[in-house]
């Protein structure tokens, strides 16, 4: 069987995407491996309609409005390859599982690479956070501490002051010029030079002059990656950002492989789950329309194929015997048939005569 498109990741990007095509009456296989990027986090903030929820409730509901469409086809397990071309792609998965798709969508998310700090990915979407707008205001104003990374993460702390008092540990990932300091300072946030050594309890940060100062969270920015290769692998380009590197698209969210689209958040930053819907819903929508215009070509060329074998096996018809003057003017050359009178043709004269006595 051929699908119309194969989503390749059933996290948020790829069902928002799903469902738009699935509303265009287009057959869609969805892939995923079940490794959504928040299933660390016990709740999921700023998502409207759902602040709060459990993020796996979220994405188990929208997949049960999925299944309700008959055009829906879901495979739990990991897509491993893709190759081909527009109108003629192929998935392969771990299990050998082969899969043919007109169009391709890649909703892979992406990997956190975090710091290399001891205690620090055992926290991760628990007490340390990379969002404030996702995580923040449940901090109540508490203490707040940021470790960097690099120069993004200046921005971070500039950002976080919102929500709560900030410390900002350079961590030797960063160098502070006059002026950020001065910024940063004036937003009242403490700068912290000594080197961390480890993450204890909650959020404590324990530095390696053996100080602990507690934190109601703490915020780093991660560096990301596709969380498959398989867009890479394919020949879909990829592009650096300040967060990491991205598959590259287009305004419609076709990737540098013509028929093979990208959305969420490895084909786009910043990073929500409002944003990564929000992206996965526009890669849906333009799809059907790109599908529709090769199919309507495709139908036209087999119209047009048709037509022409039919032309070819109709006999011509014969030509029709020409009408003579009379059956062309009755009124001038017949008379009597004008006049409503039975006339009788001579036929050596056409002209009408009573026949002799």
């Amino acid at each position: 069987m051929q699908h119309d498109v194969i989503v390749i990741g059933g996290s948020y990007s790829g069902m928002a995407a799903a469902l738009q095509l699935l509303r265009a009456r287009r057959s869609v296989l969805v892939i995923d491996a079940g490794q959504r990027r928040n299933r660390f986090a016990a709740h999921s903030y700023g998502f409207l309609g759902q602040d709060g929820a459990d993020p796996a409730d979220i994405a188990a509901a929208a997949r049960r409005q999925l299944e309700t469409y008959p055009t829906l086809t879901w495979i739990d397990g990991l897509a491993e390859t893709a190759s081909g071309q527009k109108d003629d792609f192929v998935v392969m998965q771990q299990q050998g599982a082969q899969h043919r798709g007109r169009r391709l969508l890649f909703a892979t998310g992406v990997s956190d690479t975090l710091p290399d700090i001891e205690g620090l990915q055992d926290r991760w979407g628990v007490s340390v956070f990379l969002c404030p707008y996702c995580h923040g205001y449940e901090l109540d104003n508490g203490r707040i501490a940021v470790i960097a990374i690099g120069p993004m993460s200046l921005h971070q702390a500039q950002l976080l002051p919102e929500w709560g008092e900030v410390t900002l540990f350079t961590n030797q990932a960063v160098t502070i010029d006059d002026a950020s300091r001065a910024d940063l300072e004036g937003r009242g946030v403490v700068i912290e030079p000594a080197p961390i050594a480890r993450i204890e309890g909650h959020a404590d940060v324990v530095l390696s002059d053996g100080r602990k100062l507690p934190f109601a969270g703490i915020f780093t920015a991660s560096r990301n990656m596709p969380a498959s290769p398989i867009a890479e692998l394919m020949g879909c380009a990829l592009h650096d950002t300040p967060f990491g590197a991205q598959i590259k698209t287009d305004d419609a969210k076709q990737t540098t492989v013509p028929g093979a689209f990208a959305c969420g958040d490895a084909a786009r930053v910043p990073h929500s789950l409002s944003l990564a819907v929000g992206d996965g819903a526009w890669a849906g929508a333009n799809l059907p329309s790109v599908i529709g215009v090769a199919r309507r070509l495709s139908r036209s060329i087999r119209l047009r194929r048709s037509a022409a074998s039919r032309v070819a096996k109709v006999r011509p018809l014969p030509r029709a015997a020409p009408r003579s003057a009379c059956a062309s003017r009755p009124a001038r050359c017949c008379p009597g048939r004008a006049a409503g009178r039975p006339a009788r043709r001579n036929r050596s004269s056409h002209r009408e005569t009573d026949r002799p006595s």
